[in-house]
Parts: C-alpha cells; sequence; structure tokens
C-alpha cells in the first residue's frame, strides 16, 4: 500500500515509522523546503529523541508528489492547519483514495471540529479519524498502543485498519465520529486544568477527582451534540483523558503545571509562544461552541477564566469540592 502522510511533526513521524514497519511505501510531506531537507538528511526528528526514520521513508515539500497515487492520505499536521491542507488536497485527491484524520481538535473560528473542516472541502464519506492515548515516542518506541479508528465508511475503516494494525498497533472501530472528535478535543484543556492542581502540590488523587467529574461533563456533551455516550468509555475516551491528564509528558498538563505553580508571567508567555499547546487552542473553540449550543460545562469557563482574567488556579479545588 502506498501511503502519504501530510505533516512532519512528531506523531507523523512516528505514524510513518509504523506504516514503514508493516511494509507499505510511505511519503511525508512539509510546507518547509528547509525542513524536508533536514528530515531527509539527518533522519531524526528534533521532537523524537533517539528515533531514527528510516530512509525508505521519502520526505519532501512536494505536495501533489505526496499524495499521488496514494492509497491512503493521513493529515497529521496541528489543527490550526487543517483546513488549509484539506484545500491543497481538494485539486489533487481522487475518488478512489482514502484519508486518515490523526489530528485533533476544533477550528478556532467556524468551532468546526476536524472531520467537518476535511469534509467541507472534500466530499466523501471515505474520511477515518483517529485518536487515543498515544504520546509520539511512545508509538516510534513500537510498544502496545490501542486507538479509536471512527469512520462512516467500511471501505475506510479496513483500509486504515490493514495500514496500520500489527502485533503492537491496535485500532478499535466505531462509527461514532463526532462522540471521538469530541473526546480527542476536550482532554487537552482539561489536561491543562490537571496539570494546574499538580502545580499547586495537590497529589494524583485530586487530580483522578477532575478525571471523573470531567468524564461525566464530556460524557454529557457528546449526548447534547448528537454522539454516543458511550464513546467515553473508548480508547478515545477515558484512555486518550487518562494518559493526558496525568502525564508529564503532555505539553497541555505541562503548560498547566506552570500556571498552578504561579512561575513569571515571563516564563509561562514564553512556553506558550515556543510551545504547540493544543488545549490552548482548543479552549477558545469549545468555549465558543458551548455558549452557541447553549450546553452547560462550567469547567471550561472556570479554566478560561484562570489562563486568561488572572482568576486563581486554587478556585479548581473548591470548583471539585462544589460541584
Amino acid at each position: 500500500m502506498k501511503v502519504g502522510i501530510l505533516g512532519t511533526g512528531a506523531f507523523g513521524v512516528s505514524l510513518a515509522i509504523i506504516l514503514n514497519e508493516n511494509g507499505h511505501k510511505v511519503s511525508m510531506w512539509t510546507k518547509f523546503e528547509e525542513e524536508a531537507s533536514y528530515l531527509s538528511q539527518k533522519r531524526v526528528s528534533p521532537n523524537l529523541k533517539n528515533v531514527v526514520i528510516d530512509s525508505k521513508i521519502k520526505i519532501s515539500h512536494h505536495f501533489r508528489k505526496t499524495v499521488k497515487g496514494a492509497d491512503l492520505i493521513v493529515i497529521a499536521v496541528p489543527t490550526a492547519y487543517v483546513g488549509e491542507v484539506s484545500k491543497m488536497l481538494k485539486k489533487h485527491i481522487k475518488s478512489n483514495q482514502h484519508i486518515c484524520i490523526a489530528s485533533k481538535g476544533i477550528e478556532r473560528d467556524s468551532c468546526l471540529f476536524v472531520y467537518d473542516v476535511c469534509h467541507q472541502y472534500i466530499s466523501s464519506n471515505q474520511i477515518g479519524v483517529i485518536s487515543g492515548p498515544s504520546f509520539a515516542i511512545d508509538v516510534a518506541s513500537k510498544v502496545p498502543i490501542g486507538l479509536s479508528l471512527a469512520s462512516k465508511n467500511e471501505d475506510t475503516i479496513h483500509i486504515i485498519k490493514s495500514a496500520f494494525q500489527n502485533e503492537h498497533f491496535k485500532l478499535r472501530e466505531t462509527d461514532d465520529i463526532l462522540g471521538v472528535e469530541i473526546c480527542g478535543s476536550v482532554k487537552n484543556v482539561i489536561a491543562i486544568a490537571s496539570g494546574m492542581l499538580d502545580g499547586l502540590g495537590l497529589p494524583i488523587s485530586t487530580q483522578a477527582m477532575l478525571i471523573t467529574e470531567s468524564l461525566n461533563d464530556i460524557k454529557e456533551l457528546i449526548a447534547a451534540l448528537g454522539g454516543n455516550k458511550d464513546t467515553i468509555l473508548t480508547f478515545a475516551g477515558f484512555g486518550d483523558i487518562l494518559l493526558t491528564c496525568t502525564s508529564t509528558k503532555s505539553r497541555n498538563f505541562t503548560f498547566g503545571q506552570l500556571i498552578g505553580s504561579k512561575k513569571p508571567k515571563a516564563e509561562i508567555q514564553n512556553y506558550m509562544d515556543t510551545t504547540t499547546i493544543e488545549g490552548l487552542y482548543t479552549l477558545h473553540s469549545i468555549y465558543q461552541l458551548i455558549k452557541n449550543k447553549e450546553v452547560h460545562m462550567p469547567i471550561i469557563d472556570l479554566i478560561r477564566d484562570i489562563i486568561y482574567d488572572d482568576k486563581a488556579p486554587e478556585c479548581l479545588i473548591q470548583f471539585l469540592i462544589q460541584k
């Protein structure tokens, strides 16, 4: 199988490693010529220490060359760029090609989930979404990983599973695209709050309290927006929330730690400027979305108030007790 990956970030590279291991012909695209040259020559990603990119994996900044003839096209760019990439892909995609979205989040201005962002440019049902507990370094290290795979198309599910699954990489299918996307987006925001609790010096017991309350809130959000409540119990739901909300490998968690421990504003701003914090990007969108849909989710309001209105992170403690 020929696979084209759009995006050369850490997660995109880790997926390329799995696909290459499975014997597929893998090409990767980045819009930056310098990055393509660096990765092609050095064969290592700056974000994945000690992980070698096999020479069989092709890397270039030629978009058309990457997607031409690919059986499967994987979108693995930050949420903010899914629209731009989908618009480019619209010009080249053929009817026999399938798409796997590995990005998570909600587009800021439109409040659309990434599947809908892609679908507004590419009118096809041959689109799947993968999401679940999986740091890029763990995927690249080939440890056992389980993800949810959501699609309405059986052929797309078959293609994606055939591409990725092996003895250590598992995909469990569902047709609840919306539920999977809600979980994959909101968990990054909740991870910021969990990091705040850690920064305040509170133990994992308190983080577990936050996670439990958040699981219930997310379950109700899924139902309110038309998804399946049971999705909260999948890899994309509980699995990903547990991982992201308890690990210092999570950039969202680390960002919350900085706020909870009351680091200087300059240090926090520097982290924001130099790090891709998907939860921070998603916070704007999910805040607006729940307002538009008139859904009650006060934890989102509180996280926003702490980050942008200088509300004390200690308010999280009172919130959890009184909730």
